[in-house]
């Protein structure tokens, strides 16, 4: 276990606790802010009434409507981190980190809404009806390196499978265990209650 908690806090100092990650993730949420001329305010309206459903239409292609869409990606990004990350934040850097946050929340917006509009322009539709995209899927189409002697070298498909991977790795890292953790030290701290029997549960 001591293996492993090393080589995670390798990787974190690396990427995760590195000053140039920051910089990186603001600097293009900024670039994508001015270059699109701040959609996360134009396009705020709009996005209600989107998620309210004034665009559903029965017969649209798809799994999910918008507000389903909405509430998956929101069960999928708020968790234990959210919530603590923001007392400890506050915790330590008083009123003026909160600031901050939404500072960094609203240069984010435009980061998500480009992801997301690439997410929609190359998805694919199965044979099934059923409809599939992400980060992987406009990778594989769009960021393979096209020589001029029409040969292709299949980087974007390379970083689409790493990229893959990598997120079902991440999801027990950053998603179930971080939360079984929290829950299985109250439990044993208020009733006593076997880390492990609360993790199996």
């Amino acid at each position: 276990m001591n293996e492993l908690n090393n080589f995670l806090s390798v990787i974190d100092s690396q990427i995760g606790g590195s000053q140039w990650f920051v910089f990186l993730l603001l600097g293009t949420g900024l670039f994508f802010t001015i270059y699109l001329k701040f959609p996360q305010f134009r396009y705020l309206r709009h996005s209600i009434r989107i998620v309210r459903g004034k665009f559903d239409r029965k017969g649209d292609e798809g799994d999910t409507s918008h507000f389903q869409a909405l509430t998956t990606a929101l069960s999928g990004t708020v968790g234990t981190g959210n919530i603590a990350g923001v007392a400890l934040a506050i915790h330590l850097g008083g009123p003026a980190a909160l600031f901050w946050m939404l500072v960094t929340a609203a240069v984010g917006m435009t980061t998500k809404f480009v992801e997301v509009t690439l997410s929609h322009k190359y998805r694919e539709k199965a044979s099934d009806g059923s409809i599939a995209g992400g980060p992987m899927y406009y990778m594989r189409k769009r960021l393979n390196i096209h020589l001029k002697n029409k040969k292709v070298i299949k980087t974007g498909t390379v970083m689409g499978a790493l990229f893959a991977v990598a997120t079902i790795l991440s999801s027990f890292g950053t998603g179930n265990l971080p939360q079984i953790n929290s829950i299985a030290n109250s439990m044993f701290e208020t009733f006593g209650l076997n880390h492990v029997l609360t993790g199996g549960v």
